[in-house]
């Protein structure tokens, strides 16, 4: 099979992401091989979900590709793309989210142990919690990982950023005090339903309520790269690397 036929990107999608890759004629000193081929090659494995090691040789030698990828991450390159496409000021809501992950045997083991790798016991094993906050496009535009254990709420703070949405939504996991303090604080209405342990029920706009569902159709979309729904990466670097770039191309098509 001829290259050309498992890339992923177009002409015009690879435009927009060309800007912001390091290592091309801009750039001071040994510019980096084939830019697009190497991302390319890296799309293949993310939505393939293939081991590094089955990487077609039209793409060059896996464990070229592999290194280079863990450098980028380590540069923080894949956050910058996925920022970079992420930059749409058109948005009235922020809805919140997160799930669970699988984690694959060999994503244990990390040099730094399980606490500092975003891999934690939950029902199930071994797991990783993605936390995303997507606007009203159902794309995402903030990304965290703890461990699969860890509770909502908690990262929420930082899920809305600077955001200043009209209206901010999530489920009951994240209806805290202190987070309904911070969204006051931005502008902006929380929509999230009552826990049932608060002793005063706040109101909640149903109808707005309603756009939740673009979150988990956001989730969908992002585990049909397999290796965004099953977790190999033995360190939360390289797997939030690939949760970007599968990122990246939700806002790509």
């Amino acid at each position: 099979m001829a290259l050309r036929d498992r890339l992923i990107l177009n002409d015009s999608q690879w435009a927009r992401m060309a800007p912001h890759i390091i290592g091309d004629e801009r750039s001071r000193g040994t510019s980096g091989q084939d830019n697009r081929r190497f991302v390319e090659a890296v799309l293949w494995i993310v939505r393939t979900g293939a081991p590094w090691r089955d990487l077609p040789e039209a793409f060059g030698h896996w464990n070229s590709v592999f290194r280079r990828f863990s450098r980028w991450s380590t540069k923080g390159i894949w956050h910058r793309i996925f920022a970079a496409m992420a930059e749409d000021p058109d948005f009235e809501y922020l809805i919140l989210d997160s799930t669970i992950v699988r984690a694959h045997q060999h994503a244990a083991g990390g040099k730094k142990g399980a606490a500092d790798q975003a891999l934690g016991r939950s029902r199930g094993g071994w797991s990783t919690k993605i936390h995303l906050a997507v606007r009203g496009l159902g794309c995402p535009v903030r990304i965290a990982l703890t461990a699969g254990q860890r509770g909502d709420a908690p990262q929420a703070a930082a899920l809305l950023g600077k955001d200043r949405p009209g209206f901010v939504l999530a489920d009951t996991a994240y209806d805290a005090d202190h987070f309904r303090a911070a969204i006051a604080e931005a502008g902006a209405i929380a929509v999230i339903p009552n826990n049932p342990s608060r002793a005063t029920k706040l109101d909640l706009d149903e109808a707005v309520y309603e756009e939740r569902h673009l979150v988990e159709c956001c989730f969908s979309r992002l585990k049909h790269f397999r290796r965004v729904a099953t977790r190999y990466e033995k360190t939360a670097q390289n797997y939030l690397a690939v949760v970007l770039l599968a990122a990246t191309m939700l806002w790509l098509r």
